[in-house]
């Protein structure tokens, strides 16, 4: 790789950290958001950046920037999701333990676990990228592809398994299906989805009205948060991680296994015996289905997320093959961007740490829950409000039954299956 390559990359790897943060913690506007602004507005990035840049480098070089910010994003998602119970695809179902460590004074706990899940998980990834291109251009990405009907099924096998080991199925299964049935709407028909602030995603409204609304309306209220307290100490090891790192492969190349589905599958074959570990299994797949996600890409042309969906764009067939410029060169501003993730992560929960303690959870709870409401209707219309009620609704079922909230997570597996 050219010397000068590496440090336009480092460059635009920072910038790309500081994006990532930014979608990370605000709630409603996800890097897949930036992402598609950014291939929007590529000719003019093309310009302004020619002349700083060598031309042949430029879509290199943005492309390094969106690959950083979804990793940082990665990294710093969960603490909106700790703090605030405002979850995204990748953290919804770690939202019940992560609010429930907050609730006991330990929220950076559940911050500092999901770092270290994040920055396993994506170190492993990146060193795994290039065996598992090897590997999937060898063949066996045929084989994957034929027995997705029959990993998908034997998830949802498991997720129900969890309920009936409870004695929950009957409700488990309502929820399942109704959750399913909302996802396969959202995501095939033709349902309006523009607000005042232009075109959204209706899978916002959707994954708020399943797993963070109802957290936020069920939670006690009228006094303080406990002071959060933070030793400075990993509390979960590098086993979390690891584990994530099987299950990350799987999600990161058949479509509808999310980071949170992963983590509930690997929590029923190898239980979890805490909430931070849970927090950070889930961290850590999310985080390698971002690296993994570039591998599908250069296998297959198509991607698992809206980030690499749009570097497919820009970059076009230079990024396919084996050990490509462009491949090494992504893995290179994930690298970079991991690092920073882990620490801006860190930082962030400490100020969102402090920040929690000095108010009640009531008037929290209700400044939040206006605040979802309101980026709602804005980004996605009067439907997007009409899908949070109705998504609302289903996600009360766990909550009101006792049963788990992973079965919502039929939301985004039903619609794969039934494609």
């Amino acid at each position: 790789m050219d010397p000068s390559l590496l440090i336009i990359l480092s460059a635009f790897a920072v910038l790309g950290s500081l994006m990532g943060l930014f979608t990370g913690l605000i709630p409603g506007i996800h890097v897949n958001t930036l992402a598609s602004l950014m291939l929007v507005s590529y000719p003019t990035l093309e310009t302004a950046f020619t002349g700083i840049v060598p031309e042949s480098h430029v879509p290199t070089a943005v492309c390094s920037m969106i690959m950083a910010a979804s990793v940082v994003h990665s990294f710093v998602d969960f603490v909106p999701s700790v703090f605030i119970g405002a979850p995204d695809v990748d953290t919804a179902v770690s939202v019940l333990p992560g609010h429930r460590l907050l609730l006991d004074g330990r929220g950076m706990a559940a911050v500092r676990a999901a770092s270290i899940g994040s920055l396993v998980g994506c170190s492993a990834a990146i060193l795994l990228a290039i065996p598992l291109q090897y590997a999937m251009m060898a063949g066996i990405a045929d084989r994957l592809n034929s027995v997705t009907t029959i990993v998908l099924t034997a998830v949802c096998v498991i997720l129900l398994y969890n309920e009936y080991r409870k004695r929950n199925l009957l409700f488990g299964l309502v929820a399942f299906i109704l959750s399913g049935m909302l996802g396969y709407a959202v995501m095939n028909l033709p349902i309006p989805c523009t607000g005042v602030l232009g075109e959204g995603t209706l899978l916002m409204p959707m994954l708020t009205g399943l797993f963070g609304l109802p957290v936020l309306l069920v939670s006690d209220g009228g006094h303080p948060f406990p002071e959060q307290t933070d030793d400075e100490r990993d509390p979960v090891g590098i086993v979390p991680g690891l584990k994530g790192i099987v299950m990350g492969c799987i999600a990161g190349w058949f479509p509808g296994i999310t980071s949170t589905v992963g983590a509930t599958v690997s929590a029923t074959l190898l239980p979890d015996n805490t909430p931070e570990r849970f927090v950070s299994t889930v961290a850590s797949i999310g985080t390698v289905t971002t690296i993994l996600s570039l591998v599908t890409l250069s296998v297959s042309g198509g991607g698992r997320s809206g980030t690499v969906i749009v570097i497919g764009e820009i970059l076009g067939d230079s990024v396919s093959g084996l050990l490509s410029e462009p491949f090494i060169a992504l893995l290179t501003s994930a690298s970079v961007a991991s690092i920073i993730g882990y620490w801006l992560a860190i930082w962030s929960g400490k100020v969102m740490a402090g920040f929690v303690s000095r108010i009640r959870q009531d008037l929290m709870n209700r400044a939040v829950i206006v605040f979802l409401i309101s980026l709602t209707f804005l980004s996605t219309g009067i439907w997007g409000i009409i899908i949070l009620v109705g998504a609302l609704l289903i996600g009360f079922i766990p909550v009101s039954c006792d049963a788990g909230k992973t079965v919502l997570c039929g939301c985004l597996i039903i619609p794969v299956m039934v494609m």
